[in-house]
């Protein structure tokens, strides 16, 4: 084994900000118990933020971004892992404080990591990575609450999104009626692709006022979008239906009133994939690998290369990038 690999690495001065796939040796990953051969990582609208200076996401510099990670464990002091093991790294601190995915190496404290279930290979598990994971749990919240496909129409807000299409397909995959929206008329098919039953504009989700109340539309709703357009579906929520929140994309005032949930007993979900506990965690990838698991998952994903990768983060944060993108290592 080499004792250099390369990593994407951002870096910020005083005077300059640079991102740049840099040659690493072992010695400058930070501690961990889990030290993994990372074959695939992902690209999220958060690494999107970790790629350019004032983002907000990363601590302190210089640092490795990605904050979803697969691959094979070549070292550990934890007894739950060995090397050989097939493991899924997501959440938690990788990629904001703690060296991401974005490495040929990578090392990590043992709580984090979660053992790929039969079904899923390497590849399929970035290609839900965060977003999907996300969606997953955003489904398991809104089945908990008691959604059935018999309850009604489902919305997706931002669905050409990782988050947004990942919940387009795997709801489709639970025979739900999906009724996806997007501000980009050019992916309807897309969306029908992955098993939409209907397509909406963004404007017919939230218009230029919103009501107090409004009619019934929905039986549930998975929102990565937040400001004005989850007060929207607020208001049209059937009774007793809930919304999973799990995005600000659309701001994080929400300027809705009392009356959906004293009126119509509505459930306001919030979603968060980052310290969600390990049991649920490792239930939902092995629920990613059967019963969430869309049919062609291939139809979501895109593939790039570690020196492609700083345009395809340029290119999330403008709206750009559909579905969810494969970061290939050298494996």
């Amino acid at each position: 084994m080499s004792s250099n690999f390369n990593a994407l690495v951002v870096n910020k001065t005083e005077e300059n900000f640079s991102m740049n796939v840099e040659s690493l040796s072992f010695d400058d990953l930070p501690n961990g118990d889990v030290t993994i051969k990372v074959h695939y990582s992902s690209v999220n609208y958060k690494d999107g933020l970790a790629s350019i200076p004032n983002g907000k996401i990363v601590q302190s510099y210089p640092f490795v971004p990605g904050i979803d990670l697969a691959g094979i464990v070549t070292s550990s002091t934890d007894y739950r892992y060995k090397e050989g093991d097939k493991v899924i790294v997501t959440s938690y601190e990788l990629g904001v404080s703690h060296y991401g995915g974005y490495s040929e190496y990578a090392r990590v404290p043992g709580d984090w990591v979660v053992p790929l279930p039969e079904n899923l290979t390497l590849k399929e598990a970035m290609a839900f990575g965060t977003a999907g994971f996300t969606a997953a749990l955003s489904i398991h919240q809104l089945e908990k609450n008691g959604l059935t496909p018999e309850k009604g129409p489902v919305l997706v807000t931002g669905a050409t999104g990782g988050v947004g299409s990942m919940a387009v397909s795997m709801l489709a995959k639970r025979h739900y009626h999906v009724v996806a929206s997007t501000g980009k008329e050019s992916e309807y098919d897309f969306l029908m692709k992955l098993g939409a039953k209907e397509v909406i504009s963004r404007q017919d989700v939230t218009p230029e006022k919103v009501r107090p109340i409004g009619k019934q539309l929905w039986a549930g709703a998975v929102d990565p979008v937040g400001g004005k357009t989850l007060a929207s579906i607020l208001s049209n929520m059937k009774y007793g239906g809930s919304v999973a929140v799990s995005g600000l994309t659309g701001g994080t005032e929400v300027p809705t009133t009392v009356f959906p949930f004293i009126l119509r007993g509505v459930n306001l979900l919030g979603i968060d994939s980052v310290y969600c506990p390990q049991d649920i965690r490792e239930a939902l990838w092995n629920r990613m690998a059967t019963d969430l698991k869309p049919d062609d998952i291939g139809i979501i994903e895109n593939e790039v290369s570690l020196r492609e990768l700083p345009n395809t983060l340029s290119e999330i944060l403008q709206g750009k990038v559909k579905g969810r993108t494969v970061v290939t290592l050298n494996i």
